[in-house]
């Protein structure tokens, strides 16, 4: 039988030896000064925690290949096409080789599209120190560019957009001639001018109930480029005075316009149905007719414009007839509804059909000066129960209006509109000795 070896050792080693391996033990056992500061940690399985990691910062560096090169400055030459030319004839203009024209077009579907140049268009070629091609831009519009760079054996292409920051901007004037004169000396653009007619085309006649005194006012967005002005954006809230009538437009979310109310500007049928320069004859029920000089009832309104000027469906609806004869010339009749028809006499041509649905503002035929009649014009019927109306002051049907949570929210929102509207019109009735622009 053998002996442990510690038995055989005497007492006092052995005490001594079964001291030291409990020192060592605890020692072992002891928590290092490393770990001393960080209570331990229970995670939960579903959440994220951060980990810490020691990299050296080289690691963080991009890759080659992973940044594109940087653009050297260039050295910029600019070319507006004149007419007739082709990008050939420009390419050769600003020392460029037809083979850097070949490569440079058939690079890529974006290269493709310079080739449909038209006068007035503007290039801008920027060459290296060595007159090699390295971009060329092309200006679409105040935003947007076409631009071409060169890569180590070929070109690419992208379009760059620039941001379009938005401003209020104001203008309001008195009538004193037209209301086009006015809008023009106040600043309003074409296409601003025929809108506001467009926003109230509804309740006025800008044809026959404009007169000298009528006001508008009119709040609208700016559009501007790196702080330079580029164009006008949408009509927020406008007034418009008109025989001591005003009405009141507030542009919604949607895009509609409405009054403070909630109600809709949109009205079931135009006013007038034509965009006219001038009214020769109003409703008359008695007049004497200008062909056979005889008295009779003169039941519309007659529009004079240039021959062929769109001619346009008052309403929604459906076509009833759409004809000639020796009276009425080319002719169109509409039915709205059980209530309502309207007819259009002495068109050149019509554009619709018999059974034809037609919707507010579509083109129905052009203007002109077929049948009994002294010159080209529109003559506009507007009948109501099988009654003739006068289309300048029959009461119109309203379109859909807001209702419920949807009116009580525009309505807050018109309101915050209106004050900005009123404080432009207050700094300039505080700033200048007549209401805005006279003409």
């Amino acid at each position: 039988m053998q002996v442990p070896i510690l038995r055989q050792l005497p007492r006092m080693h052995q005490i001594l030896i079964t001291m030291i391996s409990s020192l060592l033990v605890v020692l072992l056992l002891w928590p290092s000064s490393d770990n001393s500061g960080h209570p331990e940690r229970k995670f939960e399985i579903g959440k994220l925690y951060p980990l810490e990691l020691s990299l050296d910062t080289d690691q963080l560096r991009p890759m080659a290949g992973d940044e594109k090169p940087a653009i050297p400055p260039l050295k910029w030459k600019e070319h507006e096409v004149q007419s007739g030319e082709s990008l050939a004839v420009v390419f050769n203009k600003v020392g460029l080789s037809p083979a850097t024209l070949y490569h440079l077009v058939n690079a890529d579907e974006g290269t493709k599209t310079l080739t449909t140049l038209r006068p007035g268009d503007k290039l801008r070629f920027g060459f290296d120190e060595d007159d090699q091609l390295v971009q060329l831009i092309q200006p679409k519009n105040a935003t947007d560019s076409l631009v071409i760079t060169r890569t180590a054996d070929t070109f690419y292409s992208n379009k760059e957009s620039k941001d379009v920051d938005l401003q209020l901007n104001f203008s309001q004037a008195v009538i004193t001639s037209s209301f086009w004169n006015a809008a023009d000396k106040a600043g309003l653009t074409a296409n601003q001018i025929m809108e506001i007619a467009g926003i109230f085309g509804w309740d006025i006649d800008f044809a026959l109930d404009i007169r000298s005194g009528d006001t508008f006012s009119v709040l609208f967005e700016e559009r501007l480029v790196e702080g330079e002005p580029i164009g006008r954006g949408n009509i927020l809230a406008a007034t418009f005075t008109n025989l001591g009538q005003t009405f009141t437009a507030i542009r919604s979310e949607d895009g509609k316009y409405y009054d403070e109310k909630g109600q809709a500007m949109r009205k079931a049928f135009l006013r007038s149905p034509i965009n006219f320069r001038y009214v020769s004859s109003n409703f008359n029920p008695r007049r004497l007719h200008p062909v056979t000089g005889r008295v009779s009832q003169h039941r519309g309104t007659d529009y004079v414009a240039p021959v062929g000027t769109p001619i346009w469906a008052a309403g929604d609806g459906v076509v009833m007839q759409s004809s000639y004869n020796k009276f009425n010339g080319n002719y169109v009749f509409i039915r709205h509804s059980s209530t309502y028809i309207t007819k259009y006499l002495h068109m050149t041509k019509r554009s619709v059909k018999t059974g034809q649905r037609v919707k507010q503002g579509q083109t129905v035929g052009t203007l002109g000066g077929t049948g009994r009649v002294t010159g080209p014009h529109l003559h506009y019927e507007f009948l109501v129960n099988g009654v003739h109306k006068n289309p300048r002051t029959v009461k119109l049907p309203q379109a859909r209006s807001l209702s419920g949570k949807e009116k009580t929210q525009f309505q807050k929102f018109a309101k915050e509109r209106m004050a900005q509207l009123n404080h432009f019109s207050q700094f300039i009735a505080d700033n200048s000795p007549l209401l805005g622009n006279r003409t």
